[in-house]
């Protein structure tokens, strides 16, 4: 696990570090906010944990500015005792966590776990693949950051494809999993209601870079396809 630590006070730096070492993670520190926050930019790390009061740009700046660039990296705030404001301030900017100091670092390693167990728990109920997400949980599906109206079987069907992106599934197993019986061979209600679905994301997408993430192979069935795969 690789953390980068952006804290300025070097006697708490210290003992973080050491007991981050002492994990076997990979740790780098900064004291500075705005050399932190070009690292935190620049380079790929599991974790931040990052101090409020910095000098240079503060924490929340750096927050603030990471999360306005798409940069999900999770962090940790490193806060006063008694600055509930900026506790809040920091979960509404996008924090994963907070930890008031003074600390154990004992603490500080068991947030950082339960934060990434916690987060690896959400991810898999997300799936993405291209421009298309699908929420198991909320049972929403966007296309390029759009909500898609599907019904429940259309949802079920589209969530069974992109489980195993560039899998070829032959009509039999689709109607097998999604509708839960045995279908006469000869139907066509898996071609019609993947029809539906294709229908409404072209009604969303106006571009002429992407196509139907949903690919026909004839005589066999539909598969997933895959971003940057030839169709």
């Amino acid at each position: 696990m690789k953390i980068l630590l952006i804290e300025d006070e070097q006697r708490i730096a210290d003992f973080v570090c050491a007991g981050f070492r002492e994990q076997h993670f990979l740790v780098e520190h900064c004291p500075d906010g705005n050399d932190g926050y070009a690292r935190a930019s620049q380079g790929a790390y599991d974790v931040i944990v990052l101090d409020i009061m910095l000098p240079g740009r503060d924490g929340l700046s750096i927050l603030k500015s990471l999360r306005q660039a798409g940069n999900a990296t999770p962090v940790i705030l490193l806060t006063a005792r008694n600055e509930l404001d900026d506790r809040i301030d920091g979960l509404n900017l996008g924090a994963d966590d907070y930890l008031a100091k003074p600390f154990f670092v004992e603490e500080l390693i068991a947030r950082i776990h339960a934060m990434l167990r916690r987060i690896s728990g959400e991810r898999q109920n997300v799936l993405a693949v291209g421009s298309l997400k699908l929420d198991r949980i909320s049972r929403e599906v966007s296309w390029a950051g759009k909500s898609i109206d599907l019904t429940g079987r259309e949802f079920n069907l589209i969530e069974y494809l992109m489980r195993s992106p560039g899998r070829v599934f032959t009509r039999t197993q689709i109607l097998e999993h999604v509708w839960g019986y045995d279908f006469d061979p000869s139907t066509n209600v898996v071609d019609v209601c993947i029809q539906r679905i294709r229908k409404k994301i072209a009604s969303l997408d106006h571009s002429e870079t992407e196509t139907s993430p949903i690919e026909s192979v004839r005589g066999v069935g539909y598969r997933f396809h895959k971003p940057g795969e030839s169709a």
